[in-house]
């Protein structure tokens, strides 16, 4: 696929995605979903890339749902809206859980607004690094909607459930340093930095091994979901994969090697 509104690079092994409609904050339209899913399935499948960076053009990070697929939601005959909105809320869905399932590390590097779907898909990644001029809004109440992008999920997960609770039901804008208080936010950086602080972070984050980090990263998502025993089940199968696997072999080698070179 060719990339419009979609950057896509590769550099030392890290992805760097980058929304790419400045004019437009990177709100989401429809054709930039369907590029947004095919770079995140390249990613996922790409073995030789370790990590993703996503971050956005120009002064936005991303703006949420594009205001002309709104209006042409709104102007669909009536008896189609009902169907046209489920359909489109599993192409959502489904970009979000590629996000938050994708078995390598995710940063998302915030450089400016992040708003409604936007805040949501930044909260779907694993880490998120934003600039002096980041701020976060879950603005759906204001629209007259309920967050659709994972932050009912993945927000109570990070600043716990009353604060969540509030931010979703006023709509109110979260500065960058709030947000870092909060637990929104992870790291603070400034702007001319962002994305190479991002990138070195990816780049410390995915050093071990990627089969380990990929078990690992899939439990843990589950984990508060799942009772001990379940985490300690689907522990016990992952250490099972851990054992075969050629970066096992090659630490334990390497271990046995040096500790043979001092007797």
């Amino acid at each position: 696929m060719t990339y419009t509104l979609i950057d896509y690079q590769v550099t030392d092994a890290i992805a760097t995605v980058t929304f790419n409609r400045p004019d437009k904050r990177n709100a989401m339209s429809d054709d930039m979903r369907t590029e947004f899913i095919d770079v995140l399935e390249r990613v996922t499948a790409d073995k030789d890339i370790r990590a993703m960076v996503l971050t956005g053009a120009g002064k936005g990070f991303c703006a949420g749902g594009d205001i002309s697929g709104m209006q042409k939601r709104m102007n669909a005959p009536a008896g189609e809206v009902g169907f046209n909105g489920w359909h489109r809320q599993q192409r959502v869905h489904h970009v979000q859980a590629l996000l938050h399932t994708m078995p390598k590390p995710v940063i998302a590097a915030v450089n400016g607004a992040a708003s409604g779907l936007g805040a949501d898909t930044a909260m779907a990644c694993d880490f998120v690094i934003a600039s002096e001029w980041a701020s976060f809004t879950w603005s759906y109440v204001l629209r007259g909607i309920i967050p659709d992008g994972g932050g009912m999920y993945f927000l109570p997960r990070r600043v716990g459930l009353p604060k969540a609770k509030g931010l979703i039901f006023t709509g109110r804008q979260v500065k960058v340093d709030e947000a870092l208080a909060l637990g929104i936010v992870d790291r603070k950086t400034s702007a001319e930095t962002l994305v190479a602080d991002a990138q070195a972070w990816a780049r410390e984050l995915s050093s071990a091994s990627s089969t380990a980090l990929a078990l690992t990263k899939t439990i843990l998502n589950q984990s508060f979901e799942l009772s001990s025993h379940a985490v300690f089940a689907q522990g016990s199968q992952a250490q099972g994969i851990c054992y075969t696997s050629s970066e096992h072999r090659a630490s334990v080698e390497a271990f046995l090697a040096k500790t043979a070179s001092k007797e």
